[in-house]
């Protein structure tokens, strides 16, 4: 197995352990954040498990878990999390209502694209990531070495293609910047609004470097993506592990009991200073 095989697998235990302690959370303490977080941390997982077993292997079920939970619902529902524990609004439900919706939505246009995918251009020598979707050439762009290409007819006109498993125009492809958008600026902007306030506030200092780990955790995996879509694929099973590291280590040092004088400080009021 190379590298790139074997860091999957890595991220996706480091990410199962992850998400368990995070459902513990949830169970003692019933808080509705640590669910969302449970819930989008449980599709990371799956969807790195999915992207490791397709390093080896094609499996249409696997792809199906890996666009909709790696690629799609995760990090709108890890955004979510942090949502509900920073805004104690009644319209958070209703974000929480439109999430769902949302979710069951993609749900419903993933079915519906399944049977139409194009499993004969699946290499285990890319990345999923790199070979998931069809995308059209623009005027005098030249296709990547060893891609396979199609002549085809797209939104009225004929246009030079590069292959992927999902057919252009697919409709659950449209959905996922939503999602990924909204979990963005929910996870690492609630991150650092939170770091900023502990630090303001000079009380817990764990938490402000939780934060910063959280959000640099979440911007890795989004930088790591970026990459790929580049055309540097080769990069994204790194940037996943990190990603898996510093949220992991972010939410256990944000749990980090806090020591007396820590306390003190907390109880102190701020004109006190």
């Amino acid at each position: 197995m190379s590298i790139n095989q074997i860091l999957p697998f890595l991220s996706t235990a480091i990410m199962l352990g992850f998400t368990i302690y995070v459902f513990q959370r949830f169970f003692v303490r019933r808080n509705p954040a640590f669910l969302y977080w449970g819930i989008g941390l449980a599709m990371f997982c799956a969807g790195s498990f999915a992207e490791a077993y397709l390093s080896l292997a094609w499996n249409k079920s696997v792809f199906f878990i890996w666009y909709l939970f790696g690629a799609a619902l995760n990090a709108a529902w890890l955004g979510h999390g942090t949502l509900n524990l920073l805004v104690k609004k009644s319209w958070v439900h209703v974000v929480t209502v439109a999430l769902v919706a949302g979710s069951l939505f993609a749900t419903y246009l993933m079915l519906q694209a399944m049977p139409k995918l194009d499993t004969a251009v699946f290499t285990t020598d890319k990345p999923v990531s790199e070979q998931y979707g069809t995308k059209a050439l623009e005027a005098g762009q030249a296709a990547p070495a060893g891609a396979q290409t199609m002549t085809t007819t797209y939104r009225g006109r004929e246009v030079t293609a590069v292959r992927g498993l999902l057919p252009l125009g697919t409709p659950v492809r449209l959905t996922t910047p939503f999602f990924n958008i909204y979990g963005l600026f929910t996870l690492v902007g609630g991150a650092i609004w939170s770091a900023y306030l502990f630090w303001r506030k000079r009380v817990m200092p764990n938490r402000v470097i939780a934060n910063v780990l959280i959000a640099a955790g979440a911007l890795s995996i989004g930088f790591a993506s970026t990459l790929t879509r580049l055309g540097y694929g080769q990069y994204l099973y790194l940037g996943e592990l990190i990603s898996a590291i510093l949220m992991f280590v972010g939410f256990l040092y944000a749990a980090k009991p806090q020591t007396d004088e820590e306390l003190i400080q907390k109880r102190v009021p701020a004109s006190a200073d």
